[in-house]
């Protein structure tokens, strides 16, 4: 299928998957990921207007495409970085690929597996504040009044909310097959996590990069849910490193 996308830049192909906010919470990260690498950043079919066959019902079905989508234009070597739902986008991708197509992951406080006594927040029980203070540091920086949104921003945060409550609400942000299913990922998998996440918790993001063939942890202080929005220079340094295989990030 063809997807809705921005590409800018040369050089090692990256796929950004952005998370339920839509792809506007990724924009900064693409923009810098540009200046080292060829970024291809979707926007996810039934995100902000745009069209959702069918057929689309499950984060699976949505990576099964994406996965489709860089071999049919014959990418190699492709690092995929997900934010929270693009995170589980990501993992399902490199489970499922067995051409090597994926050859390096980094996820950002990404949601998708079930962790014993960390579970994930239900994001659609919240009001907009509970949600600001569960996915920022620094909440009231960021929270927004909804009743101030102008009716077409208030309808596109609405619509996205749908797509996901259809995608990925049963069972709740999770496949239930996946923690168990990680271990054959033998690709380098960096998992990036704002130390102040109350949707998914460090000691979430500890078990997932656990459950990797080949995964490891980076806690970003002063950050929540988006740490490439509240600590965006500390979040680029780690995944420029996994761009380009330097430092501790190099696979074993």
């Amino acid at each position: 299928m063809d997807f809705s996308s921005h590409e800018a830049g040369t050089g090692r192909p990256v796929l950004l998957l952005h998370g339920g906010g839509g792809p506007a919470t990724v924009t900064g990260l693409a923009r810098h990921l540009a200046g080292s690498a060829h970024v291809i950043a979707p926007v996810h079919p039934g995100w902000d207007g745009t069209h959702r066959p069918d057929w689309l019902t499950g984060v699976d079905d949505l990576a099964l495409a994406y996965l489709h989508h860089v071999r049919d234009r014959g990418l190699r070597d492709v690092l995929v970085v997900g934010s929270s739902l693009g995170g589980w986008i990501a993992a399902e991708m490199a489970v499922r690929d067995n051409a090597g197509t994926i050859t390096g992951l980094v996820l950002i406080d990404a949601v998708g597996v079930s962790v014993e006594h960390h579970p994930i927040t239900d994001f659609f029980a919240l009001d907009a504040r509970g949600v600001a203070e569960h996915s920022w540091h620094d909440w009231q920086r960021y929270y927004v009044d909804p009743a101030g949104l102008p009716a077409d921003e208030l309808a596109r945060r609405q619509g996205n909310m749908a797509t996901m409550r259809l995608l990925a609400g049963d069972p709740y942000m999770h496949d239930p097959n996946l923690l168990g299913r990680l271990g054959r990922v033998q690709v380098p998998a960096v998992l990036i996590w704002g130390e102040s996440d109350r949707i998914v918790t460090p000691a979430y993001g500890a078990a997932y990069a656990a459950a990797f063939g080949n995964g490891r942890l980076e806690v970003i202080p002063g950050a929540g849910h988006l740490p490439h929005i509240e600590q965006p220079e500390a979040t680029a340094a780690l995944i420029d490193a996994a761009v380009s295989w330097q430092g501790a990030f190099r696979p074993s």
